[in-house]
């Protein structure tokens, strides 16, 4: 077929796949609700279901042989969600607090998953036995999560473990219920799922097979096409929910999803199927992917624990943290190997960047004990002023494109360009935002020129990565305007 038809059918697949999860999502929802799921489980199926496209793409390209693109897929969206989903959250909202205990008990989950997904990408330990370190803390956390707050009291544990886990999982459970909020279902919303369930995985193994074939005809690594194609398209339905959350304050289903999400990806998406099939070649690329994952995963829990709460500096960071490792993924494709300068350099920067932040004085002592409500967040988070952050992110994408155009193709600075709308959306104006935006696609544009990479797949790359962010930040910057309107 030609490479018309097969973009044609990627599109369709992908918005079907979207689509097609969102409304097993609501359905599982009411059907959950029907059997009297807790509402922290209630979310973990949620979770599950809205990770049905990246996880049915992963084990379509695991089973095709593929191991690049399907571990690119699951750990690549991971990262994105880091930053799509945490960082762009606390951006949109301001500030959305988060209660200690939820962060350690989600938290906790997360930076296990993330380790043994590394090891196991390192070849240290098998697929197999890496699904059973997963299996063993992911299935205690989902009974745990289960449970009602008088059988937790039952649990065969010291009884000062038993209260923090009610307290843990009660907090949790309080934002995940209006978060969700699901009515009751019945068996024609269990039709409609299993109906669904089948498009999801036919429109995602279209969407695999068309994302693939693309990527071979225009020369991309495998490792590109799962890694930030398919990743970030796959994860644009838990992103829009996460903002939306956010936006509300609910701190606490913003980080359950996110986090969950990011466990099931990896053991179901990753472990599971390749634990069948097997890993495929280790690759550099894809033990930088994984770093990068378990490195930002730690990077956000430090700050929500630490402020107790995500605020738009540490989303900066979390945002700036992946578009560095896009252009350092890209670069080390390119140059066809992992250099150590490309490994360690931006990722010690993004870590001293973010020590240096979590050192600052938070002024915690004179801040409540629990996180304020979303009310209380919205007075106390007022956004910078929109004319000094609107010039400051023109003034930041004229000076990346000026130090990219001199340093020409030894540094590869145009991934930064995309930190202009990042900025832009700090003045809460979508026009200004998306307006910078086009100043940054532009400057993209212009400097593949002294960058020797015009008219390349590496500069459509970079301007696909500019053009998502800008939309993402755009409908951000909508609803602050939208919500301090109001």
């Amino acid at each position: 077929m030609s490479t018309g038809v097969w973009s044609a059918l990627f599109l369709l697949g992908t918005v079907a796949s979207l689509v097609g999860s969102y409304v097993l999502v609501t359905r599982l929802e009411r059907l959950g609700e029907r059997v009297g799921m807790s509402e922290a489980l209630l979310g973990m199926v949620a979770a599950l279901a809205a990770d049905a496209p990246e996880i049915t793409s992963a084990v379509v390209a695991l089973s095709h042989g593929q191991g690049a693109v399907g571990a690119g897929v699951v750990v690549g969206s991971n990262v994105f969600n880091l930053a799509a989903l945490l960082g762009l959250g606390a951006l949109v909202a301001g500030r959305f607090g988060l209660h200690r205990k939820v962060v350690l008990l989600s938290g906790a989950v997360a930076v296990w998953v993330a380790v043994v997904c590394m090891l196991t990408v390192l070849g240290t330990v098998t697929p197999l036995v890496a699904l059973i370190l997963v299996a063993l803390v992911l299935v205690p956390y989902l009974l745990v999560l289960g449970m009602r707050p008088d059988r937790l009291a039952t649990l065969p544990v010291p009884a000062a473990w038993s209260r923090w886990l009610t307290t843990a999982v009660h907090e949790e459970e309080v934002e995940i219920e209006e978060a969700v909020g699901a009515r009751r279902g019945t068996w024609r919303d269990g039709v409609v799922a299993a109906l669904m369930l089948i498009v999801v995985v036919v429109a995602s193994t279209l969407m695999e097979t068309g994302g693939t074939t693309l990527g071979t005809r225009f020369h991309v690594a495998d490792i590109i096409t799962g890694g930030l194609v398919l990743a970030v398209v796959t994860s644009l339905p838990n992103a829009v929910a996460a903002v939306y959350l956010a936006a509300r304050g609910r701190g606490a289903a913003v980080l359950s999803t996110a986090l969950n999400s990011n466990a099931l990806n990896i053991a179901a998406g990753l472990l599971l199927p390749a634990a069948i099939t097997g890993m495929g070649p280790r690759t550099g690329q894809s033990i930088l992917v994984a770093g990068w994952y378990a490195g930002l995963t730690v990077v956000a829990l430090a700050f929500a624990y630490r402020q107790r709460a995500l605020t738009r500096l540490p989303g900066v960071v979390i945002i700036g943290g992946y578009l560095v490792f896009v252009g350092a993924l890209i670069v080390s494709t390119v140059q066809g190997e992992v250099s150590v300068p490309v490994a360690l350099v931006p990722a010690l920067a993004v870590g001293a960047v973010s020590l240096l932040i979590l050192a600052c004085p938070t002024g915690s002592s004179a801040a409540p004990a629990e996180p304020l409500t979303a009310t209380e967040e919205t007075v106390r988070a007022p956004l910078w002023d929109p004319r000094r952050a609107w010039r400051a992110s023109v003034a930041l994408c004229l000076t990346v494109a000026a130090v990219d155009a001199v340093t020409g193709h030894r540094i590869i600075l145009m991934g930064l360009l995309a930190l202009g709308p990042c900025l832009a959306l700090l003045t809460g104006r979508w026009r200004r935002t998306a307006a910078v935006g086009g100043l940054a696609f532009g400057l993209g544009v212009l400097v593949g020129v002294p960058d020797q990479v015009f008219a390349t797949y590496v500069q459509y790359v970079f301007l696909a990565a500019i053009a998502i962010v800008t939309a993402t930040a755009t409908t951000g910057a909508a609803v602050i305007e939208h919500r301090r309107g109001a």
